[in-house]
């Protein structure tokens, strides 16, 4: 059974900036995979040679993004974007929100940690 986990990495860059990079084919083919194309509601995800497909299930502009991947067996399979910004020192955060089999956690952390690195040198931090 899958396990929710959350990891948060500081991104000192406006909500705007880092929500256009997390809710847009463009700016999620930067870092997240090779192409990303959207049609409706549902983006579809390339990456050499495979393909992965997630319907937005909810979005607030500047704050998340939820997607839900669209295979079997995964229904209640979701990753989500979450933008803070700390009211008094103005930091703003990424809280990523995902699930994996326990056994599969830590690869699943590691590719996390991979990609949020792609975003940083994307976004020059």
């Amino acid at each position: 059974m899958k396990k929710r986990f959350e990891l948060e990495y500081t991104l000192n860059v406006s909500p705007s900036f880092l929500f256009s990079r997390l809710s847009t084919p463009g700016g999620l083919s930067e870092w997240f995979a090779d192409d990303v194309n959207l049609k409706g509601k549902i983006f579809t995800f390339l990456w050499k040679g495979s393909q992965q497909s997630a319907e937005i299930l909810a979005q607030k502009e500047n704050r998340y993004i939820r997607f839900r991947w669209l295979e079997k067996g995964c229904e209640n399979c979701f990753f989500e974007f979450r933008i803070r910004q700390d009211q008094l020192t103005g930091d703003v955060a990424l809280l990523v929100i995902d699930f994996a089999e326990e056994q599969d956690k830590e690869d699943a952390i590691e590719l996390w940690n991979m990609q949020i690195a792609r975003l940083k040198h994307v976004i020059g931090l």
